[in-house]
């Protein structure tokens, strides 16, 4: 007899929160407020894992999954949860990571920033396997907790021309003479432009070239060819063809990328994450303002819209080129870039770097403890956004900020930058 349980909460994944035999459990598949029969898959010392085997009393949030592949694809994790519902879990993992670990809170809470929920994903790295036992081809995003490939024929994150797309990239994958030895496949969506950038262990011979060409053609898409690291990914066909790029046109901005660059995954988040970071920065004709991790310029360009002299200061040499051919197409002379490691930032190579009278930080997942650490404790930027995709880390460089530096958690809420997973994208600004 599996055992029944009462579902007490969500935890920071998504997962439902109970007891069985005193010792927490985490149910895969469960809500809040339920009672679910449920079969424990591992036993650690302090908890158990387990999946929910039957609903036996529904949250009135349980929402019918859009996706068939829900619960075997490891892409998703909250489609069982009704859309406002998901947001509300992240904003209150934010305020808890705020207040455990930082031990602040906000003056104000933001309103959560939506967007589309379904077919909003443009960026994916999709999985690529021969399978024997399926006889042939697998293309998608892992089982949950697995290596292997869903078997998936689409999918209702990715936008609907890409998920109408992996059938046919089964069926073209299959068909290559080096069907094993290609192992991913990059999705980058533009606002005119779809690439799909085949990692290749291997090269294709001249048979499986026109084949791919054939299937380019066909489905209206370009084809690059990554042979090993990022940078040495090529356009295959056509090889000349038009840029891929996005905009944000409440500021002007057209911003060409590489399928390979980082971008943000969702399009109107992004968009309305910049336009809320523009408001809580306010920058001024005169002022000096750093964007730190600029990337290709996201929020950078849009503060040299502004007036100000921005600073962009990013770890990738090729970012950084980017962002200035991005500054030099949207004619924003006083956005200049510098690259520079700034996990290694200390208090001397900050003060070296002149004052500022505010800053943009935009961290990757491991946060900015370093820079933060850096900042004087006197005549620093007198206000600071933070654009964290890490509640965690956001709220261990907070409690230095308040705590340390002086600064006032003046506001902070979530933007749902990835409906149905348990991400949280979150923004925050300090001020003195």
């Amino acid at each position: 007899m599996n055992p029944v349980v009462d579902i007490l909460s969500l935890d920071h994944e998504g997962h439902g929160v109970a007891r069985l035999d005193g010792k927490v459990t985490f149910v895969d598949g469960a809500l809040a407020g339920e009672r679910a029969e449920i079969a424990v898959y591992r036993k650690h010392a302090k908890y158990n894992s387990a999946n929910a085997v039957a609903i036996l009393k529904s949250s009135a949030q349980r929402a019918e999954p859009r996706c068939r592949y829900f619960g075997r694809c490891g892409g998703c994790s909250m489609q069982h949860l009704e859309a406002s519902a998901q947001v509300a879990a992240k904003q209150r993992v934010l305020e808890e990571n705020l207040a455990r670990i930082g031990k602040v809170r906000p003056d104000v809470i933001l309103p959560p920033l939506h967007g589309p929920s379904w077919g909003y994903r443009h960026r994916a790295r999709l999985s690529s396997r021969w399978v024997d036992k399926k006889g042939g081809v697998l293309v998608g995003f892992h089982e949950k907790r697995s290596s292997f490939i869903a078997d998936m024929a689409s999918c209702e994150i990715l936008t609907p021309d890409v998920s109408a797309l992996i059938q046919p990239l089964r069926e073209l994958i299959v068909q290559l003479s080096n069907a094993d030895r290609t192992p991913q496949i990059e999705v980058a969506v533009g606002e005119h432009v779809t690439v799909l950038v085949f990692r290749l262990l291997e090269p294709w011979s001249d048979e499986d070239a026109a084949k791919v060409r054939s299937f380019a053609e066909r489905h209206r898409v370009q084809v690059w060819e990554q042979k090993k690291g990022p940078d040495t990914a090529r356009p295959f066909w056509p090889e000349i063809a038009p840029e891929l790029s996005y905009s944000l046109p409440e500021f002007g901005l057209v911003m060409p990328f590489r399928p390979t660059e980082f971008t943000q995954v969702n399009t109107a988040i992004n968009r309305a994450l910049v336009s809320r970071a523009m408001r809580l920065l306010q920058p001024q004709a005169g002022e000096r303002i750093a964007d730190l991790f600029c990337g290709l310029g996201n929020f950078t360009l849009p503060i040299a819209g502004s007036g100000a002299e921005v600073l962009g200061i990013e770890g990738s040499a090729e970012l950084v080129a980017r962002a200035r051919e991005n500054a030099l197409r949207n004619r924003l002379p006083n956005a200049r870039f510098t690259v520079d490691n700034l996990f290694e930032m200390t208090p001397e190579k900050f003060a070296a770097l002149g004052h500022f009278d505010k800053l943009l930080i935009d961290p990757p997942r491991s946060g900015a403890i370093e820079v933060v650490k850096s900042l004087p404790d006197n005549g620093g930027p007198q206000r600071i956004v933070y654009v964290s995709c890490d509640p965690a880390t956001l709220a261990r460089d907070a409690e230095v900020l308040v705590h340390v530096k002086g600064y006032r958690l003046e506001a902070a809420g979530v933007a749902n930058m990835f409906p149905h997973t348990a991400h949280v994208e979150s923004i925050a600004l300090f001020q003195r």
